[in-house]
């Protein structure tokens, strides 16, 4: 895995007009700039089959419309689909970057993604404790905790990746092997909701995306600030 990300890197960097975007196995990527239905279509999606799929419809606002820049983003079998702003994005890179990542595809969601990499792969957190880093708890908020140990915890993740507390208004969505984890910024400045239908959970911006995909979704609910979803998928069912 190592090797993997290092030689995907090596590639970024070093290779002038080449880009790769995709090295996860069991898992296909897709971008393009246009709309979303013509990339549907060009790339024939409707010819494949999968237990987890994540999509972005990005328009820029503040960094380049280039199809290097669209999402997701992928490092691995991690996968990453990202609104909002990230204003704590140099404080991130530099930090992330000291660990051999290179942060130079013009768009800020990078930078989620090898964060992700960096605490779940090379760490060894678990997806909430990671979640905790990224959308950390307010220190008001830990010293009120009365459960020491998730206490001590918190204390400890704020205090050794405080550089890697991502701040601004965001919501993201992880594809990962074997399921997916949503996450909103702790002031939940961007809206995220989730929906339930059978077998099958539904993510989305606006409860309007997901009733566009399944009308009759149960159990719309909106995450709270900070508090990740994360879904696992067994034996092919959620």
């Amino acid at each position: 895995e190592n090797f993997m990300v290092a030689t995907m890197l090596d590639i970024n960097e070093r290779i002038e007009g080449a880009y790769c975007f995709s090295m996860g196995k069991n898992m296909g990527v897709f971008k393009g700039v246009g709309y979303p239905e013509d990339l549907g279509d060009f790339y024939m999606l409707e010819k494949y089959q999968a237990t987890c799929w994540i999509a972005h419809g990005r328009y820029p606002t503040n960094t380049p419309g280039w199809w290097g820049g669209a999402h997701p983003f992928t490092l691995l079998d991690f996968s990453v689909v990202h609104n909002g702003e990230i204003s704590s994005y140099d404080a991130n890179r530099r930090f992330i970057e000291m660990f051999g990542y290179k942060c130079n595809l013009q768009t800020d969601t990078e930078v989620i993604t090898y964060i992700l990499d960096y605490l779940v792969r090379v760490q060894g957190l678990s997806l909430s404790e990671a979640a905790s880093v990224i959308a950390a708890p307010f220190w008001s908020t830990i010293e009120g905790k009365t459960d020491l140990e998730d206490k001590n915890k918190h204390v400890y993740l704020r205090t050794l990746f405080s550089s890697l507390l991502v701040t601004g208004p965001f919501s993201i969505v992880l594809g990962f092997s074997g399921g997916l984890m949503a996450l909103n910024d702790r002031l939940k400045l961007r809206s995220m909701v989730v929906g339930e239908k059978k077998d099958k959970v539904y993510i989305a911006s606006e409860e309007a995306s997901i009733r566009t995909m399944e009308p009759e979704a149960e159990n719309i609910w909106a995450p709270a600030g900070g508090e990740p979803v994360i879904i696992h998928v067994k034996d092919g069912a959620f």
